[in-house]
């Protein structure tokens, strides 16, 4: 069995093994993911974080034939973007990438050496999410551009987003918005919700298609345009720029 490390600070992750393929998610620096097949110049994976599927480039890959599968990372980079060395050489990574214990970071030394001193970083080992550190998490990123399969704090999707925000409060939650849907338990009524409680919504065939955080039962965060805070009610998203109403309300899911 063979794995993948993504050796760069931000690796797209696409439908099809060609770079004009539609990019369905990312790799963030020393994740890790299962080779699942290989072509001449890409590689299909399968993230072992939340099990998502798609091609990676292979040079934005270190290919290692082991693996320590059970050691998920709990330390994650907290600053916006962080100055590390990806083998010397100077990088910036985004808000929430990984950083290697010292088990796999020994199974890599002799292809991939990170140093991560210069990073602030954020242990979720023993973190409970509650209300402030949410809102701190969430509002760190305002203002990032929407980008379809964007999973950083250099482009991001609604559902990379929350994956994010979660990840630091060691809440694994899965890819896409369906996806995380089937997550947690319902809450009845948005007037029952909480800080950190996720709302999903749904387009005109019933199919959820968007998500974003709930800040009280009357503010969401979300990324939509740009990570941006708006106003919720029971019927959906009113956008507080324009007044008009964005995202129809489908369900509100706890996770804590």
């Amino acid at each position: 069995m063979a794995y993948a490390i993504c050796n760069v600070p931000v690796a797209p992750l696409r439908a099809e093994s060609a770079h004009k393929s539609e990019m369905v998610s990312q790799l963030l620096l020393a994740e890790a993911a299962l080779i699942l097949e290989e072509s001449k110049d890409f590689v299909k994976l399968q993230c072992l974080f939340d099990g998502y599927e798609g091609w990676c480039q292979r040079r934005q890959l270190t290919i290692i034939d082991e693996w320590n599968i059970s050691n998920q990372p709990t330390l994650f980079t907290s600053g916006f973007t962080s100055f590390i060395t990806i083998n010397e050489a100077p990088a910036h990574v985004p808000m929430g990438t990984p950083v290697l214990d010292a088990n796999n970071a020994k199974q890599l030394a002799g292809v991939l050496r990170i140093n991560y001193s210069k990073a602030a970083t954020w242990d979720t080992t023993n973190v409970k999410p509650e209300e402030e550190g949410i809102r701190m998490r969430a509002e760190q990123v305002l203002g990032t551009p929407y980008l379809w399969g964007g999973r950083s704090a250099f482009g991001i999707d609604c559902s990379g987003f929350t994956q994010l925000v979660f990840r630091y409060f060691n809440i694994p939650l899965l890819r896409d918005a369906y996806l995380q849907a089937s997550q947690g338990e319902v809450v009845g009524f948005l007037q029952e919700a909480h800080c950190g409680d996720l709302a999903f919504f749904d387009n005109a065939e019933g199919r959820i298609t968007h998500v974003g955080i709930l800040l009280n039962d009357h503010e969401i965060i979300h990324s939509a345009g740009n990570v941006r805070i708006d106003k919720i009610d029971s019927a959906g998203i009113v956008n507080v720029d324009t007044g008009l109403r964005t995202h129809q309300l489908r369900i509100i899911k706890r996770y804590f």
